[in-house]
């Protein structure tokens, strides 16, 4: 038996198995339905449904579970199912890549299968309840943040930030692998405490450039500004732009969208390095500490003819 197969073995071997029959039966499900969470979850098609095994079946079972017990259709439980996968699936990917790097400072085959067990079953448990307790965490935090119902319109809000670093394309270009994966994690994770400390939301990563939400614009100018400090600590990260915008967005599946989000992005391109730009409407919600100034009209991919405001953070005297 292969090492990954080993591995496989020791990560599936105490899955559950008991199936909910009756809740498939309530909720109407069938194979072909099955098959449509099975890729939901981010798993490629089985050649022969024979192939499925009971812990497979289980997952089918809680899904219907839930149907039934909330009054879900399919399509939003396909839609539930397909976040689950992708955030799980991207999790997975990411710890491989991080014990990569444990496993290969073993001198003996011997060692590295040793190694790899011992960090993938050794730590399940524990990994397994954390996961729990930060997703309940999170989505307390996720309701907290939804506005209140008198006033939906809130709900397509939002301020959003695009912090992207200089040349980064060239610059990766002279760099060995490790150290583009180092100066990635440093800009990264330092990027996500920022915005963490005020209340905001990391939407993704691009290894260049960071994209997030803020409560409100000056918590995203905050958050702009301190990006911008915390890239000068570090000698091996090149200058950063910030475009920041507070708008309308479309937000779906932890993702948010619209034109928001395209001129936060489109305005990094006109901002000068170390320096944070945004928009005439977002200027005018800021705190008057916050030094704004008008920038020549020019022409912005998307949205014309346009008049972009660069931000100087407030005299601390």
């Amino acid at each position: 038996m292969t090492e990954p197969d080993e591995l496989q073995q020791v990560l599936l071997s105490d899955l559950p198995g008991e199936v909910d029959q009756r809740a498939i039966e309530q909720a109407g499900l069938d194979l072909s339905d099955g098959l449509r969470l099975w890729r939901a979850l981010g798993f490629p098609e089985p050649e022969d449904p024979e192939s499925f095994d009971q812990s497979d079946f289980w997952a089918m079972g809680q899904v219907a579970q839930m149907m039934v017990d909330t009054g879900m259709d399919l399509n939003y439980a396909v839609a539930l199912t397909r976040g689950v996968g992708a955030t799980m699936s991207r999790l997975a990917d990411w710890q491989v890549g991080l014990f990569a790097g444990l496993i290969e400072q073993q001198d003996t085959e011997e060692g590295r299968r040793e190694v790899s067990a011992a960090l993938l079953s050794g730590m399940r448990p524990r990994f397994e309840e954390l996961l729990s307790y930060a997703w309940r965490r999170h989505l307390a935090g996720a309701v907290a943040r939804i506005p209140s119902l008198d006033h939906p319109e809130d709900l397509s809000m939002a301020t959003v930030g695009f912090a992207d670093l200089v040349q980064f394309s060239a610059l990766s270009n002279e760099l060995n692998p490790d150290e583009v994966g180092e100066l990635v994690e440093v800009f990264e994770g330092n990027s996500h405490d920022v915005v963490f400390k005020h209340d905001g939301r990391v939407i993704k990563g691009l290894g260049d450039s960071v994209l997030f939400v803020a409560p409100h614009p000056e918590a995203g100018m905050a958050i702009a500004w301190e990006i911008v400090d915390m890239v000068s600590r570090f000698d091996l990260l090149p200058d950063v732009r910030v475009g920041l915008v507070y708008g309308s967005v479309v937000k779906r599946m932890g993702d948010v969208y619209g034109p928001a989000v395209n001129l936060a992005s489109r305005l990094t391109a006109v901002a000068r390095r170390n320096r944070v730009i945004t928009d005439g409407r977002t200027a005018a919600l800021l705190p008057d500490e916050y030094v704004t100034r008008v920038l020549p009209a020019r022409h912005i991919r998307g949205f014309g003819i346009t008049e972009p405001v660069s931000v100087s953070r407030p005299n601390p005297f």
